[in-house]
């Protein structure tokens, strides 16, 4: 069996099948990983199962990292070859469909019906992953820069929002406070961008909930932008501004809340400058 580095053909060949068992996978589609693991290998050079299996537990890592779906049976293994990051890019942007798929949580039978969304920690140093796993998922973010890819994902930012604009009305609903849901606005859609929030809503006693959503397909810790002007809102608007962090949107969509000072639970970093004349 070889033991000679992945060649880039093969990491092009190992990362389609990958893809396609995902589609499958994330389609509910059911398919065989022995199957597709032995259909492979002819086409590799002597590499063995076990090289195989390690290595889709290898593109789960970079998926991860690229705050994408992964198949949940290949626990992403990490320090793997740079090269197979370039592959999975190479295989995403001849595939562009893929990362502007309509998520499969947006195609509940209507609004109303939408399942609640579950709402838990927001991460923090007790709750992080261990040092090397989140520096090295952290830097294929910014390699990819994963957070402006998904701010540019107007169908997913769209799914995003209408989700939780459905996940608000029904938890009014269920408090009692129809009287409030009718009163839920999704006012980026309504009134365009720039309110410097998304949604507004209410807490079940009345008191304004101004909620801005930022989605993702991937985990948790996947970085998002967030623009100027959302920060001043938060500021100026602190006891009613909160931002509504929608992760694992394309299978099972969780969430957290944070509340200004945004600061105190994320780092800000200014990615852009504004170019002027003297």
């Amino acid at each position: 069996m070889s033991s000679e580095s992945w060649t880039d053909a093969e990491n092009d060949l190992i990362v389609a099948d990958y893809f396609a068992m995902l589609a499958d996978d994330v389609g509910g589609r059911s398919y065989s990983k022995t199957d597709h693991r032995r259909a492979l290998l002819p086409r590799l050079n002597g590499r063995s199962e076990g090289s195989v299996e390690f290595k889709h537990q290898n593109i789960s890592a970079v998926l991860k990292g690229m705050s994408e779906d992964w198949i949940p049976g290949y626990k992403p293994a990490f320090n793997y070859q740079a090269s197979l990051e370039d592959a999975v890019d190479r295989w995403l942007t001849l595939n562009p469909a893929w990362l502007n798929r309509l998520p499969v949580a947006r195609q509940a039978t209507s609004l109303q019906e939408a399942a609640p969304i579950w709402i838990g920690p927001a991460p923090t140093l007790s709750n992080q992953p261990p040092p090397q796993e989140l520096e090295q998922t952290l830097r294929v973010a910014r390699k990819f820069d994963v957070a402006a890819r998904d701010e540019r994902n107007r169908a997913l930012g769209r799914a995003g929002e209408e989700h939780v604009l459905a996940h608000e009305r029904s938890s009014l609903h269920s408090a009692g406070r129809d009287d409030l849901a009718r009163k839920v606005r999704w006012v980026s859609a309504e009134d365009g961008d720039g309110a410097g929030y998304d949604i507004a809503s209410f807490a079940p006693d009345g008191r304004s909930r101004l909620i801005e959503v930022k989605t993702t397909n991937g985990w948790e810790r996947s970085p998002f932008h967030i623009t100027r002007n959302e920060l001043a809102v938060a500021d100026e608007r602190r006891s009613e501004w909160c931002l509504f962090r929608l992760w694992n949107f394309s299978r099972a969509p969780k969430a957290f809340e944070l509340y200004p000072p945004l600061d105190a639970h994320v780092t800000l970093t200014a990615m852009s400058f504004v170019a002027g004349f003297d």
